[in-house]
């Protein structure tokens, strides 16, 4: 067996594993929509439970489609190639970000000063502020 078809079953097998947390996050999303709409949390906190969870096996799903297009740019490397994964990276990066700013409502450099680390922090700095007036 050459070196290259080892390599592209290897992408096969974790692109298959990719399509399956994308599915089953999908399949756990709905159960856990349906049961906090049955226990009478409402319609919203059961949308916000489905949107959350999906986005999440989403963008793990996404992780594991870039180990794979890694593992494959390894099997053949050229400049085309490479360029080629460059692209595939950046794009799935901002998709990875929009779809976090979804489930988060906020951008992930600015997370942090929702953390109550952040809050102290953020404290502080206003505290510094106000001093230095």
């Amino acid at each position: 067996m050459e070196t290259e078809e080892l390599f592209a079953g290897v992408v096969s097998v974790i692109e298959i594993i990719g399509v399956v947390v994308v599915i089953v996050g999908f399949g756990i999303a709905a159960v856990l929509a349906v049961r906090a709409l049955s226990r009478g949390k409402g319609g919203h906190a059961a949308y916000q439970t489905l949107r959350t969870s999906i986005g999440g096996s989403i963008l793990l799903g996404l992780e594991i489609f870039v180990a794979a297009d890694i593992i494959h740019t390894l099997s053949a490397p050229s400049l085309e190639v490479a360029a080629v994964l460059g692209l595939i990276v950046i794009i799935r990066t901002i998709l990875s970000m929009s779809i976090q700013i979804e489930i988060d409502g906020v951008l992930p450099w600015r997370r942090a000063l929702l953390t109550s680390g952040g809050q102290v922090l953020a404290g502080a700095i206003a505290d510094d502020a106000r001093a230095a007036k």
